[in-house]
């Protein structure tokens, strides 16, 4: 077992780590930036090192000060959270070669599953269900006209290297097809360095439902049921839970055994998610592959009775995996609680948070990193906080969520709290009849 890992990360995510390691009698490193300097990570690791200035590129981003940071204070493993560094191939293989285990996927895994195309082509490899689309890259306009009639509208064009919604557009005829390729390109291009296209089938009213699961180094996967993420603005989730009030257990047997499946041929090491897209009449179809833990990983600890990130270590440390398929005993549910104003279109809201109160009670927990009197700065993601409520029905987490929103009270910035408490009183939500279409229609204003 490692003696010593540095947490590649901040926010809770840094705080989610050092909690389980210091559960397991692992020392731990953290890494901050000046505007990280008063985070509660900093304080609770038992070694910090500054890695640079604000930007994340000079600081979290930055691999040689990282690396750096890990050598000065002996640490034998580096845990790279979610975000960030979590999937980029060239850190995981430098970890690598200084002899610094990277508690996560290889390079090459990354480098596999990283790029949408090459995904899904391994994926149909597998036998795993595919979006029906174009075999690769889509190496000009004209081939994704050609493949766009032979599929029929509507179809949608997806950046290979995308993430976050950025690069991907839906296209309902022909004629937009043209203005849809050249933003698509243009936005891929900017925000990846990469606008490599290809062209998918458009899965109409789909919901986002994703399967956990876990590799060891001997070969062998095995899952831990799904979670339910089809409540989303943008692409980016708002709110998650499991089990996934569509789910049936004869559709659950068949994605967990597709899960596993794609995971043990690609001989995948450590936690990842195989995401899927299900249509209204429960067929399911690949997505997509993250080679990290996801930030909503603690609905599945919840109703299983299991920490990921314990798993993630003992895997990354040589330790095969039980190899038990789990099953939800409970439901819970996941709140993204954002420094964002939703009444004035989720505009980011940086600052001081001057008063606050936590919820607590039965079968409510907390992941932050904030306090009172804690300064939100403006450099990175507007995530303060994930509220989870966990009981024996779906109805009941619902209930219990409400009663543990109105007890979350943050005074100084504004926060989503009140969208999710409207949320939670939505009819549709309740009936649990949403898709990823769920906030196009939604108003908090109504």
């Amino acid at each position: 077992m490692f003696s010593k890992i540095l947490i590649a990360n901040r926010g809770e995510i840094a705080m989610r780590i050092i909690r389980t390691c210091k559960e397991m009698g692992i020392k731990t490193v953290a890494v901050y930036s000046k505007a990280d300097v008063d985070s509660l990570h900093v304080r609770f690791a038992d070694e910090a090192v500054c890695i640079g200035p604000a930007p994340s590129s000079e600081s979290y981003l930055k691999i040689s000060n990282i690396i750096a940071a890990a050598e000065i204070t002996n640490a034998d493993a580096i845990h790279p959270g979610y975000g960030f560094l979590s999937e980029n191939a060239k850190f995981s293989k430098i970890c690598n070669e200084h002899e610094i285990k990277f508690i996560g996927a290889s390079a090459e895994m990354i480098e596999k599953m990283g790029d949408k195309a090459t995904a899904k082509a391994t994926m149909k490899k597998a036998g795993v269900p595919t979006i029906p689309g174009s075999e690769g890259l889509l190496d000009s306009l004209e081939s994704a006209h050609e493949i766009a009639a032979e599929m029929g509208y509507p179809v949608m064009l997806k950046a290979t290297a995308g993430g976050g919604g950025k690069g991907m557009r839906a296209v309902w005829q022909a004629e937009d097809l043209e203005k849809a390729w050249e933003s698509a390109r243009q936005e891929a291009g900017a925000a990846f360095g990469n606008d490599g296209m290809y062209l998918e089938k458009l899965i109409e009213e789909p919901r986002h439902i994703e399967i956990q699961i876990i590799g060891d180094s001997f070969g062998k996967a095995c899952h831990l049921s799904e979670r339910d993420c089809s409540v989303q603005r943008r692409h980016q989730k708002l709110t998650e839970e499991t089990p996934s009030p569509f789910m049936t257990s004869t559709l659950r047997k068949k994605m967990g055994e597709a899960a596993v499946q794609a995971a043990e041929f690609i001989k995948y090491e450590g936690a990842g998610t195989v995401e899927f897209l299900v249509d209204k009449y429960k067929n399911f179809y690949f997505m997509e592959m993250n080679t990290r833990i996801q930030v909503e990983h603690p609905i599945t600890e919840q109703v299983i009775d299991f920490d990921l990130i314990r798993e993630q270590v003992k895997v990354a440390a040589g330790i095969p995996i039980s190899g038990k398929h789990y099953i939800p005993k409970m439901h819970s549910i996941e709140c993204r609680i954002n420094a964002e104003d939703p009444h004035n279109d989720f505009r980011p809201s940086p600052g001081k948070i001057t008063t606050l109160h936590f919820p607590g009670g039965h079968g409510v927990r907390l992941d932050t990193h904030v306090y009172s009197g804690y300064v939100i700065p403006p450099h990175y993601d507007s995530m303060i906080a994930k509220l989870i409520t966990t009981a024996q029905t779906r109805q009941e987490a619902i209930n219990k969520m409400k009663r543990a929103l109105d007890e979350f009270y943050i005074e100084g910035i504004k926060t989503t709290i009140p969208f999710h408490r409207k949320l939670m009183d939505h009819p549709d939500y309740i009936a649990g009849n949403y898709t990823t279409k769920f906030m196009e229609d939604f108003d908090i204003e109504e």
